[in-house]
């Protein structure tokens, strides 16, 4: 069964940020079912099943299709590395994280900090040594993970020390060169521009040093100032060690293994509270038939 372009391009919106918003708020979104109703694929062939067993379906067709979108790649590397490799007990993923004028697709944090640029079947490769540029000074890792294809330009427009992943017809990441793990390149102020005050302040304190007490209004000011004397290995290191506790999921890991797979990159991104994680379970858990008139 293959999808045609515009089918692939809506069915990949029932794993869209809005869905997910509206399950965990609503427990329910008319969106999916505008969606499943204008799929013959689904509506008629498998009528009988539950909004997650649709999702599954839908997932096993996108990833088959020679329109493979970002959430194809985003879930692979959720379902292979982060869920696969590691644990949400010790690794941590921070999803589009702005370094610079570029937005890292996904960053997984575990010993170090593992950043992946996404370049989907329909992404241009134009800006990608731009991208590459901003990322390397954040951090350690960098990787861009693309479609066969796009192999030999993507090495071509990169440093030797970016990784370059492929994804293969068979849902399998491959690694066509070995990314460098380099924190010693990052940049102080680079790194603090991704974080909190109130991280960039627990990351001085362990490396023994202080600011001054400042109003609101300056802190910013006196965190760059102390963030540009220091080491950019030690920087990196201890940003790793905070953003896994700051921003960690382990309370997400027994939720995330009650939901299909194919949803799971986007239930982990919306971060939901319990409340929200029990109406996302009973949204996925609905009979299609009875969600094809949601409203």
């Amino acid at each position: 069964m293959k999808l045609n372009r515009i089918e692939a391009a809506s069915l990949s919106k029932l794993f869209a940020a809005t869905v997910m918003r509206d399950f965990a708020k609503h427990a329910r979104s008319p969106q999916v079912a505008g969606i499943i109703s204008n799929s013959r694929t689904i509506s008629e062939t498998a009528p009988e099943i539950s909004v997650g067993s649709a999702f599954e379906l839908a997932f096993s067709l996108l990833r088959r299709s020679q329109f493979r979108c970002d959430y194809v790649y985003r879930s692979a590397l959720v379902q292979k590395l982060l869920l696969g490799r590691h644990t949400l007990s010790t690794a941590t993923l921070l999803n589009e994280v702005r370094t610079g004028t570029a937005v890292a697709d996904l960053t997984i944090l575990n010993g170090t900090s593992t950043a992946y640029e996404i370049k989907s079947d329909r992404d241009s490769l134009k800006r990608l040594d731009h991208q590459v540029r901003n990322y390397r000074k954040v951090f350690a890792t960098v990787n861009v993970i693309v479609n066969q294809s796009r192999v030999s330009e993507t090495i071509n427009r990169t440093p030797p020390d970016v990784g370059v992943l492929t994804l293969s017809d068979k849902f399998t990441i491959q690694t066509i060169r070995q990314p460098i793990d380099s924190p010693h390149r990052t940049d102080p102020i680079a790194i603090l521009d991704i974080l909190r005050a109130n991280e960039a302040i627990t990351i001085l304190e362990r490396l023994d040093r202080h600011i001054p007490a400042v109003p609101n209004t300056q802190i910013r000011s006196e965190l760059h100032r102390a963030f540009s004397t220091l080491d950019p290995a030690a920087v990196h290191d201890q940003m790793v060690n905070v953003l896994k506790k700051s921003r960690s999921q382990a309370h997400l890991r027994d939720f995330v293994s009650s939901i299909p797979n194919s949803a799971r990159a986007a239930a982990l991104v919306s971060n939901p509270s319990p409340d929200s994680q029990e109406r996302i379970k009973l949204a996925l858990n609905t009979p299609l038939t009875e969600a094809l008139a949601w409203k």
